[in-house]
């Protein structure tokens, strides 16, 4: 190559890059991102693993008589944890990264 990089500077390159966004993933367990439907009635939190980590529903909001309500507000609610929960490793493992995926990579293959 003729910028410098010899192919051992870019497989070492590489390798940090693995291992940083293996450290990343690992810690993803411990972020979270919480999201709310119906005004704050339901909360729900996703870990950037994207897992549901808690619900909360307010007392209000669980009428016998409208369980529809209710399963629509928690699938609202779930919906928007996990879209943020996504949205957050994504960034995290861009900045893993360091710049060496270019911009617009999809990451999804990798289960990101």
């Amino acid at each position: 190559m003729t910028d410098g990089m010899n192919m051992a500077d870019m497989f070492g390159k590489i390798a940090d890059m693995q291992k940083k966004m293996a450290e990343t993933q690992e810690n993803l367990g411990s972020q979270s991102a919480t999201a709310e439907a119906g005004g704050g009635m339901v909360k729900v939190t996703a870990n950037g693993l994207q897992r549901v980590t808690s619900i909360s529903i307010e007392k209000e909001v669980v009428d016998p008589s409208d369980v529809e309500l209710l399963e629509d507000l928690v699938m609202a609610g779930v919906n928007k944890a996990l879209e943020e929960a996504s949205g957050l490793a994504k960034q995290e493992m861009a900045k893993a990264a360091g710049g060496l995926i270019p911009p617009g990579i999809d990451l999804s293959q990798f289960g990101l």
